[in-house]
């Protein structure tokens, strides 16, 4: 598996903070390992447009969509 980030994607992750950022990174090289390892808490954000969430912390969110073998990271930010 890969990662390919959109646009918007590399957009908001470079609004958030270094020490954000360098989470965001470790838990990536997760995902590419095993989508269930237990940090991420992976699950299907929108069935319908195949969007799944995962954890950054327990504030920050990332957003993906699954392509054959590849990650699309649609979007990164706070969770409420």
């Amino acid at each position: 598996m890969e990662l390919d980030p959109t646009p918007k994607f590399k957009r908001n992750l470079k609004q958030f903070p270094k020490s954000i950022r360098d989470k965001f990174y470790k838990q990536a090289n997760f995902l590419l390992r095993d989508i269930r390892y237990p940090s991420l808490r992976a699950k299907k954000y929108d069935e319908s447009a195949g969007i799944w969430q995962a954890r950054v912390d327990k504030n920050v969110r990332f957003y993906f969509l699954i392509e054959k073998d590849t990650y699309t990271l649609v979007d990164i930010k706070y969770h409420d």
